[in-house]
């Protein structure tokens, strides 16, 4: 148990000292619509949205061909499609009797983007954590050396 909780200390440690070594605050935002991004994200959320989305990228389609792989209620997948559409993802249309939902790629670019930005710089501070652990282990093993010839 012991070890367990000295490990947790150390990670709490490298956290603490990664935190002071970084100069840019733990999540960047970009210069976009801070709402428009929280909507992406909170619509993005949800497996049936997703797979909306996942299927609008293959090209547009009606509402009924969205709901055919779902097992509920239309008014249930009409409220998805109402808050993919809200959050700016997807646009419809009514042609006719057909409502027609298309995929809004600024809006997904937008969340490309903001995501790219996070991944290098998360990459940079692991990038970091992973020199300062490794300096940590050659001091390690050089004391653990010196110690070993006397």
């Amino acid at each position: 148990m012991l070890d367990y909780v000295g490990s947790l200390y150390q990670l709490a440690i490298l956290l603490y000292i990664l935190d002071k070594l970084v100069e840019r605050p733990i999540v960047s935002c970009m210069a976009i619509n801070p709402n428009r991004l929280d909507q992406a994200f909170q619509a993005l959320s949800d497996p049936t949205r997703r797979a909306i989305v996942a299927r609008l990228c293959e090209g547009p389609a009606s509402v009924s061909e969205l709901a055919a792989p779902f097992s509920m209620a239309m008014p249930t997948l009409l409220r998805h499609i109402g808050v993919l559409e809200t959050s700016g993802l997807i646009g419809t249309r009514k042609i006719g009797r057909v409502r027609r939902c298309t995929i809004e790629p600024a809006a997904l670019e937008e969340t490309q983007a903001w995501l790219e930005e996070q991944r290098v710089v998360w990459e940079s501070r692991l990038d970091r954590l992973d020199g300062y652990v490794r300096n940590l282990h050659k001091q390690e093993t050089d004391h653990a050396r010196q110690k070993g010839r006397k």
